[in-house]
This record gives structure tokens, sequence and C-alpha cells, in this order.
């Protein structure tokens, strides 16, 4: 291998590696199209999404106006920043969901009277298929190349001269 392919292959890893994380997670927006803004249902919006561990929800909005508090379920309740366990306040805010539990945020600024509040439930992973019963009889067939597969077969093919 050249010193030419080494930095085609480390771009090959580095594309294969984003778009497999990629695969399995959800970004979810808070508010959809219409962001985190005053006067919205959160409660509506988050009930519409089943979050999962390793998702990330992002909230978007004006940066000079609003910001972002994870609190727990009083200061959830009450509009208070008291104990918040992060804030955010870039306008376009990714957080990573990382544990099963229920996740508390708030508008610190005075949004959250006006509705700028969401709790979301995150799920553990569920099981890979047929895990509950695993059959050691026979060996397992090696999954199928897909999408993935054949971008990065490619890659490495053009990295290698092999096409």
């Amino acid at each position: 291998m050249g010193s030419s392919a080494a930095p085609l292959l480390q771009l090959a890893s580095a594309v294969f590696l984003v778009l497999v994380s990629s695969s399995a997670a959800t970004d979810h927006i808070v508010g959809a199209n219409k962001g985190w803004n005053p006067g919205l249902n959160y409660t509506l919006w988050a009930n519409n999404h089943t979050f999962y561990v390793g998702d990330l929800i992002s909230f978007r909005y004006q940066k000079t106006q609003y910001n972002v508090f994870e609190v727990n379920q009083t200061g959830y309740d009450n509009c208070t920043t008291e104990g918040a366990t992060g804030n955010w306040s870039s306008g376009k805010d990714f957080i990573l969901l990382d544990k099963p539990k229920r996740y508390y945020f708030i508008c610190g600024n005075g949004g959250c009277f006006s509705g700028m509040k969401v709790s979301v439930l995150v799920h553990a992973l569920p099981p890979p298929p047929n895990s509950s019963t695993p059959d050691h009889t026979s060996a397992a067939a090696p999954p199928p190349i897909g999408v993935l597969g054949v971008i990065l077969g490619a890659l490495v093919s053009a990295c290698f001269g092999l096409g």
C-alpha cells in the first residue's frame, strides 16, 4: 500500500463509521419545523416519538432569545433551573440521550412559563432479532452486505486500485 492510499483508507474508514453510527441513532428535532418556541405543545410532540438510548434530541431556536436546561422533575414542574444538570445556548443544540430514563428540558429564561418545556422517556435499545433463542446447532449465516458494505468495498477497492 503506497503512501497515497493511506489517506484514502482513513477516509473510507471515517465514512463507514459515520454511516454505521448514523444509521442506528435518530435525531429528534424538538418541535420539528417550528423549533423551540413559546406556545407549542411539546408534550404532544414528545408523545409522537419513541426515544432510545443513543438517540439525539436537538433544539433549534434564536440563541439571543432562548436556551435549554436539563432539569429534574421538580424543575420541570415549577419552571426553575436550580440544580440543572446541563444547559445549552447555541441555538442549535444536539443532546445525546445516553441513559434509559425520563429526561426533562426547559427554557431557562422565562420561556418555560409559555410552554417551552419537554419531557421525554428514553428506552433501552431493543435486543437484536432472534437473540432470545440462539441456535447453537448450525453456523450462523454471514450478514448481508447491504449498501454500507458495497460503499466500503468500493472505497477499499479505490484505495488499493483493485477496481
